[in-house]
Order: structure tokens, then C-alpha cells, then sequence
């Protein structure tokens, strides 16, 4: 490690002040951050963390919303969010028990990791990202592999997930990083059906738009027989083909929905 200057707000006001430094950098659980700092592939002069912000914590569930401060850590969500049950237990699976009580929401989510587990839940939900100026929808919030729609010194405050009327998340587990190598989240509203996919895409968590038309007509795993994912943008790498990843896709979809169904 290196020398940096560390500061711990108390409130967003605080933070955001802080982060408005040179330099500066929000640290939320450090789940991602610290182990690049080690590596020297970033080194801010200054962390400011977001842990002791107690208005960034908590789960609460209102008019069919769950609301989850972005400080809030993967084994709260997955001890609390009982409202949602299948985002629960995907936090549940969340790394391993020491990355479950560091890991925040707000920091998974700003980080947008291709292979991470809460950008499917948060796109297939059609959740809110709150920051501290404003609210994004889901769909216009990731923008890519590691890019959101974030403002320099912006912070995830909450997240709003609108409760489905079933839903599953279904993830292939690249066992030595715990992260998916694919996962997918699907989730029933009484206005269609959302299907988003992670661990797959050189683009990053998408939806898939044909899925969804299907299972818009028929909400059974049948329904996605004759459906396939193009392999050209899918990832490849040494622990899977683009060509093992798409098929992943499909085997994963199909599980999420006989499980939601």
C-alpha cells in the first residue's frame, strides 16, 4: 500500500464535500477498491468513507418497493430483504461470508463489475438508483462494462426495487471468484416480464429483449425453447467460450423462470 489520507463523514453532505477534493475517493465496503489500491491500479490520495453514514443503511419495504441504502451490506440485504425473497437470496450468495458483512449495494452497483450479481437484480427489477442529486432508472443507469450513468463525486443513497410477482435469479458460479459466469435474474410484473443477464456480455448486464417477449406470452421455461443468444459479444475467456456463455444464457433463463414459476 502507498500513503492516503482517510476520512469518515457522517452524513451525505459531509461526503459529498469531501469527495469534491482532488483526488478524493468514496469507499463503500472496499470490497473492489482496496484489493486495486494493493495492485496499483488506483491510487487516490484521499478514501472518504461512506460506512458511517448511518442514512445510507437499512431495509425497508412501502406500497410494494423495497428501499435498501446504498451503505447497506450484502448480509443485511440478505437477512432483511425478506419482502423480496429472491433478492434476498441472491445476496445470500453474495462471495463468502467476510465480502457479505463489508460489501455494500451502492458499491456494487457504482463499481457495475460485468460478472456482478446486483446489476441483474436491479435491471430486471426496473429499479431507481438514488443519488444524492437525483434518481436514474435502471435502464439508463448502466452504460457499459464498469460505466454508469454516475457524476464525478455522485453517491448511491438508496436503491428502489419494486416487488415482483415472482422472481428468481440463477447464477453459474465461477468457483474461484464466486462472481457469476453467468447469471440471470428474471422477474413477473403485472406489466411483462424483465430478463437481465450478467457475467456474460463484453458490454456488460443487459436485458434480453426476446426472452422477454416470449415469456410475456407464455411464463414457462418452454416458451424460451427456440431462443438463442448470439455468441459474438458474449465474453471469452479461459473459463468459458463466447459460444459456452451464450448457451449458458439460455440454460440459466429457463432455470430462473421453472424456479419463479
Amino acid at each position: 500500500m502507498y500513503n492516503f489520507e482517510f476520512v469518515k463523514p457522517s452524513t451525505v453532505a459531509e461526503a459529498v464535500s469531501a469527495l469534491g477534493e482532488e483526488d478524493a475517493q468514496a469507499l463503500g465496503g472496499g470490497q473492489t477498491l482496496l484489493p486495486t489500491m494493493k495492485q496499483r491500479l488506483a491510487s487516490p490520495s484521499k478514501l472518504v468513507s461512506l460506512s458511517g453514514i448511518a442514512d445510507m443503511k437499512g431495509v425497508s419495504a412501502d406500497g410494494g418497493v423495497l428501499t435498501i441504502g446504498g451503505g447497506t451490506t450484502h448480509g443485511t440485504v440478505a437477512a432483511e430483504a425478506g419482502a423480496y425473497p429472491a433478492l434476498a437470496d441472491l445476496a445470500s450468495h453474495i462471495g463468502d461470508p467476510a465480502v457479505r458483512n463489508r460489501g455494500t449495494i451502492g458499491g456494487s452497483l457504482a463499481n457495475n463489475d460485468p460478472s456482478a450479481c446486483y446489476p441483474s437484480a436491479a435491471l430486471a427489477s426496473g429499479a431507481t438508483i438514488v443519488t444524492n442529486t437525483r434518481e436514474i432508472a435502471a435502464d439508463d443507469y448502466f452504460q457499459g462494462m464498469f460505466t454508469t450513468a454516475l457524476n464525478e463525486g455522485e453517491i448511491i443513497t438508496a436503491v428502489k426495487f419494486p416487488i415482483p410477482q415472482a422472481a428468481n435469479y440463477q447464477k453459474f458460479l465461477q468457483p474461484a471468484s464466486r462472481f457469476a459466469l453467468v447469471g440471470v435474474f428474471v422477474a413477473k410484473y403485472a406489466d411483462g416480464v424483465r430478463v437481465a443477464v450478467t457475467g456474460a456480455s463484453e458490454e456488460g448486464v443487459f436485458r434480453w429483449s426476446e426472452a422477454e417477449e416470449a415469456l410475456n406470452k407464455e411464463f414457462r421455461p418452454d416458451a424460451l425453447m427456440d431462443l438463442k443468444v448470439a455468441p459474438a459479444n458474449m465474453i471469452g475467456d479461459l473459463h468459458g467460450t463466447k459460444e459456452y456463455r451464450a448457451h449458458l444464457v439460455g440454460v440459466m433463463t429457463k432455470r430462473a423462470v421453472t424456479a419463479a414459476g
